[in-house]
C-alpha cells in the first residue's frame, strides 16, 4: 500500500493528497498523489501561510517593512506602539484568535491570532494602494499558475484552492522563486526565540517556535506532522480538515485536502495526518533507495 492510499479510508466526504519532492536536486514535482485533483477545498489557516508569504514579496519590493512600528490609524484594532509587521505574521503582537484589542505583551507569547493575520493583509492595502485580494493574485496566484485558487473573505482563512494548485504553492515553498533564499530563511526562522502558545485542537508548547505565517514543527510532541519529520519541518493545519508541510531536509512536502471540519474529528485527523506524513517520508525514502 501506497502512503497516500490511507486517505481513502479517512472519515471525510472528500479527500486529496499529494507528495511533492525535489530530492537529488531536481526541480519540484509531483511525487504521488490521490484523489479529484480539480475540486476547490477551504483551505482554512493554511491561508496563513499564503498571506505570510505574500507579506515577504511585499516586504521584499519595498511596499512594507517587516520591521518598523506600523501605523494602522483607521483600523479598529488597537495594536501595541511598536508592533510590527514581523509580530503580526508570527503571533507575537499579543492580539487574541479574534479580537480588536491585545490581551498579553508585545513578543511576550504566541498568541494564535486571525486578527493579526488580517491587519498584515491590511497593511499591505494600505501601504500600496491595492487591495489584498487583487495584490495576493498577481504576487502568487499568477506567478505560480494558481489559477483555481481564490480569496473569498479573511486573508486568515477564507482561501479557496485545489490540489493541483497546492502542489504549485508546495514546489514554491521546496524551492523558492518568488523570493530570495534570505527571505525564505527568514520565513522558516523561528521568531521570538523561545516563547511559549497555544495551538487551537492541538495543546499548549513551551516553546511554541513558528515562522513568518508558517508554524515550525520543532519539538512539539504530540504533533500533527510524523515522528519523521525533521524539527525544520514548516506548515500549516486548518479547521476545515486541511494540512500541508515541508520538510526542509528532504526537500519535500505533502499536502492533504479534506471537506470535514476539524473539530469534528480532531484528535483523530492529528493521529491519522501523523501516520500519513511517516508514510509518506517512507515511501520518498524507499524510492531514493531505489534510484
Amino acid at each position: 500500500m501506497s502512503a497516500l492510499d490511507r486517505v481513502t479510508r479517512w472519515p471525510v466526504p472528500n479527500g486529496a493528497a499529494a507528495i511533492v519532492t525535489a530530492n537529488n536536486g531536481a526541480h519540484p514535482a509531483v511525487f504521488a498523489s490521490i484523489g479529484e485533483s480539480s475540486r476547490q477545498f477551504r483551505l482554512a489557516s493554511l491561508s496563513k501561510t499564503i498571506t505570510g508569504l505574500t507579506a515577504l514579496i511585499a516586504a521584499e519590493e519595498g511596499s512594507v517593512s517587516l520591521d518598523e512600528p506600523i501605523d494602522l490609524r483607521a483600523s479598529s484594532v488597537t495594536i501595541h506602539d511598536g508592533t510590527t509587521l514581523r509580530h503580526l505574521l508570527a503571533h507575537a503582537s499579543g492580539l487574541p484568535f479574534d479580537g480588536a484589542t491585545p490581551i498579553a505583551g508585545l513578543g511576550r507569547r504566541r498568541i494564535y491570532s486571525n486578527t493579526g493575520i488580517e491587519l498584515a493583509a491590511e497593511l499591505i492595502t494600505a501601504t500600496t494602494g491595492i487591495p489584498f485580494d487583487e495584490y495576493l493574485r498577481e504576487a502568487i496566484f499568477e506567478p505560480l499558475g494558481m489559477s483555481a485558487t481564490e480569496l473569498r473573505g479573511s486573508p486568515a482563512f477564507a482561501m479557496w484552492s485545489t490540489l493541483d494548485d497546492m502542489t504549485l504553492l508546495l514546489g514554491e515553498l521546496i524551492k523558492p522563486r518568488l523570493i530570495s533564499p534570505a527571505t525564505h530563511n527568514d520565513f522558516i526562522a523561528e521568531q521570538f526565540v523561545g516563547i511559549s502558545g497555544t495551538i487551537p485542537g492541538l495543546g499548549r508548547f513551551d516553546p511554541c517556535p513558528w515562522g513568518l505565517g508558517a508554524e515550525l514543527r520543532g519539538t512539539k510532541h504530540p504533533h500533527w506532522t510524523g515522528l519523521r519529520n525533521s524539527p525544520s519541518t514548516f506548515g500549516h493545519f486548518g479547521g476545515a480538515g486541511t494540512m500541508m508541510w515541508v520538510d526542509p531536509t528532504i526537500r519535500s512536502g505533502l499536502v492533504a485536502l479534506t471537506d470535514r471540519q476539524f473539530d469534528e474529528w480532531g484528535d483523530e485527523a492529528i493521529a491519522l495526518w501523523s501516520e500519513l506524513s511517516d508514510a509518506a517520508i517512507e515511501d520518498l525514502q524507499h524510492a531514493e533507495a531505489l534510484s
